[in-house]
């Protein structure tokens, strides 16, 4: 196996026995495959657009399928086997329609035309020949920008998949996620036209994020400054990880009247600002931190039941009969798409909760960009008068590999008159931080989940604007932690918005060659993290 695409990949190069995330090679091999797969079925959606032919099911499912492929889902092989014929029934079935209309469906070669083995050993070892390293003579930087398209598009489906769950999708989404899959098979591409297609994907990502946005305040409304508990209350209850406000929608109102309190639990957090899931009073509070150490986390819960809401990987069996996991076909038998919780909440009716209450801090979310903006005149304010310094966003992903340290020190080194702004699960190492206020305004404002970028982007053109300065003359700087690969597409996303001077970390990606960097840096001044006391005083002067 090889594989690179997360921040925490073996020695900083690439993990070729068993991934850091638990991830082994069969799985490894079946996911390439996938890919793979997935790029022949693209092939055909592209030239079936030339002749009208659009296949909303191909879409979603081509969007799913890729979502499948990030780091830590489901790594049941079976799984993918499944999706992977899955693939090539859809691409055949795709290839005559765009025959009938007069399409290209002449591919003789590749993934156009491969034929999945029937057995999975055989898929296995099918997988292991069209992998990252699968062309020994390809350049450097165009498999670098080729893998960073592939990264950058996993995240950008990930938020649109979200999104369509809550009815908002945009063909545009669609469109670009065939022809950068396909665009990946073109060997006429140098390195230009694929920079040219990283940024794109940056541009797509930014109106998937969009898209997530429209949905969650469209059905929950905006997003209002809310305190949440970190404690607990005597009494069943549930705890909610992932990121699906649509599935805590559900479980709020299938265990109304039940006795069970539900609490959220890592990217969840933010759920509690929206106002249209707070009004269930038995909506109690947040308990544990990111999802990334969840072994860890997961030992806090005795009694207690947790259910995650996306694709994450399963738990361990040391701890499975504390975790209920939806979007598998896993313990309780209730798969994702139901939407019946009974069994989990049988479940958590069955089980003690938490036997006593559990005293805790209280901390603020839902200053999403509504709420943000709402306040402008005072920010503004606050700038000109100097009572306001500087901004620092600093968010991203947790994760376990040591250096992360680096975000909690940092943000209890900014100076008293500067606001810290974060998002993400990477918020998790400081969130509770008493960072006090300024005039008013906290000094520590969480905006939400990852995909709450898009809030962050409008706060900071809103800014912009009222200062009548470009976004890279603010008083602020981006301090970013990377995970996986839905921080890649935020990362596209600033790219291609032309924002500088970015600090990124605990390490940089493994998949981005030296000239690749090299570009980066002389276009955008990425940077990577020093240590908290050098790059403030880089910062502030």
């Amino acid at each position: 196996m090889f594989c690179f695409q997360c921040e925490q990949t073996s020695k900083g190069e690439g993990c070729t026995k068993i991934g850091v995330c638990g991830k082994k090679p069969e799985v490894a091999a079946l996911q390439d495959l996938l890919i793979y797969a997935i790029k022949g079925l693209s092939q055909y959606a592209v030239e079936g657009r030339k002749v009208g032919v659009i296949d909303l099911e191909v879409d979603r499912f081509t969007s799913k399928a890729l979502f499948s492929t990030l780091t830590n889902v489901d790594f049941d092989p079976a799984r993918f086997v499944e999706l992977i014929n899955e693939t090539v029934k859809h691409r055949e079935a795709l290839k005559e329609k765009v025959r009938s209309a007069g399409g290209k469906t002449g591919f003789t070669e590749g993934p156009a035309v491969f034929k999945p083995e029937s057995s999975l050993e055989a898929m296995v070892n099918q997988g292991e020949k069209v992998g990252v390293k699968s062309d020994p003579d390809i350049n450097p930087d165009i498999l670098s920008l080729k893998e960073l398209l592939v990264y950058g598009l996993k995240g950008a489906v990930a938020y649109a998949d979200h999104a369509a769950i809550l009815g908002q999708e945009d063909e545009r989404v669609y469109a670009f996620m065939h022809e950068a899959l396909a665009a990946t098979l073109d060997g006429s591409l140098g390195v230009e036209e694929m920079v040219g297609l990283v940024l794109k994907c940056g541009e797509i990502n930014l109106r998937a994020m969009e898209l997530l946005d429209a949905a969650h305040t469209g059905t929950y409304g905006h997003p209002v400054p809310t305190p949440v508990s970190l404690g607990a209350k005597k009494g069943k209850a549930i705890l909610v990880s992932g990121h699906d406000l649509k599935d805590l929608e559900l479980l709020l109102q299938q265990t109304e009247g039940k006795g069970i309190n539900v609490y959220t639990h890592g990217e969840m957090l933010p759920c509690h600002g929206y106002p249209g899931l707070k009004k269930y009073p038995h909506f109690f509070g947040h308990y544990g931190t990111a999802w990334q150490n969840q072994a860890k986390e997961f030992a806090k819960f005795p009694g207690a039941i947790l259910m995650t809401t996306n694709c994450i990987q399963k738990p361990q069996e040391s701890y499975k009969d504390n975790i209920f996991t939806t979007g598998l076909v896993g313990w309780l038998g209730v798969a994702h798409v139901s939407k019946d919780f009974t069994p989990v909440i049988q479940k958590a009716l069955e089980m003690p909760g938490f036997t006593e209450d559990v005293e805790g801090k209280s901390v603020l979310v839902g200053f999403g960009r509504n709420a943000v903006l709402g306040v402008a005149d005072k920010v503004i304010e606050a700038v000109k008068n100097k009572a306001i310094r500087h901004f620092f966003l600093v968010g991203g992903c947790d994760g376990a590999k040591p250096g992360r340290s680096y975000y909690t020190e940092f943000v209890e080194k900014v100076p008293e008159d500067c606001v810290v702004l974060t998002l993400a699960c990477g918020k998790f190492r400081f969130f509770d931080k008493d960072l006090g206020d300024i005039g008013g305004i906290p000094r520590l404002l969480d905006i939400g989940q990852c995909n709450d970028a898009y809030s962050a982007v409008q706060i900071a053109v809103a800014l912009s604007k009222a200062f009548d300065v470009g976004v890279n003359d603010l008083p602020l700087s981006m301090i970013l932690s990377w995970y996986e690969q839905k921080a890649c597409a935020i990362l596209l996303s600033l790219l291609y918005l032309g924002i500088k001077d970015i600090r990124l970390g605990p390490s940089l990606p493994a998949f981005v060659s030296p000239n690749v960097l090299d570009v980066l840096v002389k276009n955008f001044n990425i940077m990577p993290i020093k240590t908290p006391d050098e790059d403030l005083k880089a910062i502030l002067g």
